[in-house]
Parts: C-alpha cells; sequence; structure tokens
C-alpha cells in the first residue's frame, strides 16, 4: 500500500486529500506547516507528497528546493490557488513532479497522484541486491556479505541493515529508524536503536576493515 505525505495548512483542503486518497487505498499522513512537513519529508519510508505552495514557516517552493538539493527524490505534487503559467513553471523548475491548480476536483488529484507513484516505480524498479563498498544484502535469500566473509544477522539486525543500505551516504535519525525498523513511534528515551547499532556494527566491521557504519553524534546514523 503506498504511503503519501500531504503538507497542507488549510483543514478542509487536508480532509478532501486524506479522504479521497484513502478511497483509492492510499494512506496519507498531515502536516499543516512548512517546517514540520520538510522534516517529515525527509524520512524516506513516504512514496510521494501533496505540497501546497503557500504554507507557514517555509513555503513549498523553499521546501521542494531544499529537497531536491539534499538528494531527496520523492515524487511531488505541488498544489496552489496561483495557476498561472510562470507559476507553474517556478514549481517545476523547483523540483515539482506536476502541479495542480485550486479548486481541484479530488478523483483528478488522486489520479495524478498514480501517475507519479506509477512513474517512479517505473523509473527505480524493485531491487533484490544491495551493495554499499564491499557490503551486500541479498533480499531474495536474506543474506549478507562483506567482502568473503557471510553475516549472521537476527532478523532485526537484518531489517535494520537494508534500511542502512537503502539510503547509503544518508543521516538516519533514531526517530526515522525506529519508524521503519520497527514500525514504532520514537521514544527519546529508550536506548533500543543504540543497542542493536552496536551488535550490528560488530559484524559488519571486522578488526582491520574500514568502518562502515558511522555515528553522527547528535543527529543518528550514516552507513558508508
Amino acid at each position: 500500500m503506498s504511503h503519501i505525505l500531504v503538507i497542507e495548512d488549510d483543514e478542509i483542503t487536508a480532509r478532501e486529500i486524506v479522504l479521497e486518497l484513502a478511497s483509492h487505498g492510499i494512506t496519507a499522513e498531515r502536516v499543516h506547516d512548512g517546517e514540520q512537513g520538510f522534516q517529515r519529508a525527509l524520512e524516506p519510508h513516504f512514496d510521494a507528497i501533496t505540497l501546497d505552495l503557500m504554507l507557514p514557516g517555509m513555503d513549498g517552493l523553499t521546501l521542494v528546493t531544499q529537497l531536491r538539493e539534499r538528494g531527496i527524490r520523492t515524487p511531488v505534487l505541488m498544489i496552489s490557488a496561483l495557476g498561472d503559467v510562470d507559476e507553474r513553471v517556478r514549481g517545476l523548475r523547483a523540483g515539482g513532479d506536476d502541479y495542480l491548480t485550486k479548486p481541484f476536483a479530488p478523483d483528478e488529484m488522486a489520479a495524478r497522484v498514480e501517475v507519479l507513484l506509477r512513474r517512479h516505480r517505473q523509473e527505480h524498479p524493485a531491487q533484490t541486491r544491495l551493495r554499499v563498498a564491499d557490503l551486500e544484502l541479498d533480499m531474495i535469500s536474506r543474506t549478507a556479505r562483506r567482502g568473503s566473509r557471510e553475516l549472521t544477522l537476527l532478523p532485526t539486525e537484518y531489517r535494520l541493515l537494508e534500511f542502512l543500505m537503502r539510503y547509503p551516504g544518508q543521516v538516519l535519525t533514531r526517530a526515522m529508524i525506529f519508524e521503519s525498523v520497527w514500525g514504532l513511534r520514537f521514544d527519546p528515551g529508550t536506548n533500543l536503536i543504540d543497542v542493536h547499532i552496536a551488535r550490528l556494527r560488530r559484524k559488519v566491521d571486522n578488526d582491520g576493515e574500514p568502518s562502515l557504519i558511522r555515528t553522527m553524534r547528535g543527529s543518528g546514523y550514516r552507513l558508508g
């Protein structure tokens, strides 16, 4: 099931978007301002974003520009009451994938989201093997190797390593890891992630090998 981030400050419009997407079998989470929307958009588990351009805190153009500068390629449907050609061109050049003018027909909005999802899947087909440096994960056999060494991983360690390997070089916060690997809301008081990272690091980074799992103090963890 696809998971969409809805960044929209208008309550009625947001509810309309979420309900229409739900009727098409698409789940959606809504945030109401640009700053919060930007932080959530950095999380890797969203399949697409609907983005209002006129937002409190951070406007939509700035938001999508900063996402693209950080290498976030999640498809974005921009939604705005500003419908002239210049505004649409600005939005698309900033990094938007499509542009919809308010007021809009809910079924057209859902259709545009479905097109973005389909296009993104075609451009990024499902991977069966992940590789970072000499670390390799086979998602069919569910095995991991570093160089000639086979790694013996527990199920949670495997899910954690897969998540890290899907976003090499990207700093992943503890909240992002906790929600994606454990499927739970992050509890700042838990050391569960640190414990599992330490165990995984001992298996991945043997003596004499370059360290691949890096702690980014105050931020999270990065692979590679």
